[in-house]
């Protein structure tokens, strides 16, 4: 077995895997990400294709262990990136895909060309893709989704990049090497975050794939509010899911978050953290941390700043969440599912704020469990709630 370190979809990664383990098989048994499909796995079908350091690359014929130290994106992390979206949409409109087996790996490619190509050639654009094959489509709809992606761009006047952001010539990977790994291996962020010896420090900044903004007003003056959010236990105990393992410090904390998404249930343990601002009423709690049964692990930030209403009587909560998220849990939840769970656990925070701050017994707080179908109902109900108001209005 051999240790393979490298960053897939912005996170560090270090994992054990036999020297003939292809960067698919990597990514798809050892981190879940099943986004990657295998097809032919001799290079040809194009359905496996990820970026490597930022290059389309088949991962079927990569060896993982030439990977050392690359920057790895699988289809599941292109969820919030602009051009894939606009070619999602555009697959869709276009009818772009049937089965859609293809279709990750044929986005991956076609991102590579609407960066690329500086008009919507459709020659151009066919020989781009002729390394990805679809037994369903016909190619039509996937040139022509293509086309109106280039051509909504260059319309807005962004211009192509030069050579799709490559920085040297040769093979995808070829700067990689697996024999004789280099000793000077670029930092890791540790993800085994239960060790007795870390330190605040070693908990380190990340960029969030995901930041979700939300809002919400509680009858309490700042002051009160602002020393609550200094009672870490406390704060703990209104999170749901969230459970600490030791008396936290000052600065740092240690817990476990516990979720269940229906089938999927996932405890990750891990430690935060904790910055505080008191001239502005504002911090920061930022952690990582891994679940080892799913083989998921997750960063997390929440930003918060606390502004009088009034007449400082009471306050408005501006809170800032940002996550990453690997392995199997990040394969159901997607992004706009998310935003409408964000949206009910932040209600369902400040509900137990606002219980605590004015002295409901602890029994009354957070569930011990997040549930994602008592959820899930809510969440659907809330929108058919929206789309029968609409239909309403419009009469």
């Amino acid at each position: 077995m051999t240790t393979i370190a490298l960053q897939v979809n912005r996170r560090a990664v270090e994992l054990s895997a036999e020297p003939r383990t292809s960067l698919a098989d990597f990514v798809r048994d050892k981190l879940d990400l099943t986004g990657t499909h295998l097809g032919c796995e001799h290079g040809v079908c194009g359905a496996c294709t990820v970026l490597l350091d930022g290059v389309p690359a088949r991962s079927c014929i990569t060896y993982a262990a030439a990977c050392e130290g690359a920057d790895v994106t699988t289809i599941e992390g292109l969820d919030e990136d602009e051009v894939t979206t606009e070619l999602r949409a555009a697959f869709t409109r276009e009818h772009a895909l049937q089965c859609g087996y293809c279709t990750p790996g044929m986005l991956v490619s076609a991102r590579d060309l609407v960066l690329r190509l500086p008009d919507a050639d459709e020659r151009r654009i066919r020989v781009g893709l002729s390394g990805n094959l679809c037994r369903c489509t016909g190619y039509v709809g996937i040139v022509r989704a293509v086309q109106s992606v280039i051509e909504a761009r260059r319309a807005r006047n962004i211009a192509p990049l030069a050579d799709g952001g490559r920085t040297s010539l040769g093979p995808v990977g070829s700067g990689r090497a697996a024999p004789g790994r280099s000793e000077s291996r670029p930092a890791l962020q540790t993800l085994a975050l239960a060790s007795e010896n870390a330190t605040p420090g070693s908990i380190p900044d990340f960029i969030p794939a995901t930041v979700l903004d939300q809002r919400f007003t509680l009858a309490h003056p700042p002051a009160k509010v602002f020393a609550m959010f200094d009672d870490i236990a406390a704060i703990a105990a209104c999170l749901p899911g969230v459970s600490l393992k030791s008396p936290p410090s000052p600065e740092r904390v240690e817990g476990l978050i516990r979720v269940r998404l229906g089938p999927i249930a996932a405890s990750f343990e891990g430690a935060a953290r904790v910055e505080r601002d008191p001239a502005t009423l504002s911090g920061r709690i930022i952690g990582i941390g891994t679940d080892q049964r799913s083989h998921s692990a997750t960063q997390g930030e929440i930003r918060y700043r606390l502004l009088p209403l009034d007449d400082g009587a009471a306050t408005a909560v501006e809170l800032s969440i940002g996550y990453t998220l690997t392995g199997l849990p990040a394969q159901v939840g997607r992004p706009g599912l998310v935003r409408d769970l964000a949206r009910r656990l932040v209600a369902d925070f400040a509900a137990n704020l606002d219980r605590h701050i004015s002295g409901v017994p602890s029994e009354a707080r957070a569930p011990a469990e997040l549930s994602f179908w008592s959820i899930v109902s809510d969440v659907l109900r809330a929108r058919i709630a929206r789309i029968l108001g609409r239909r309403s209005g419009a009469g």
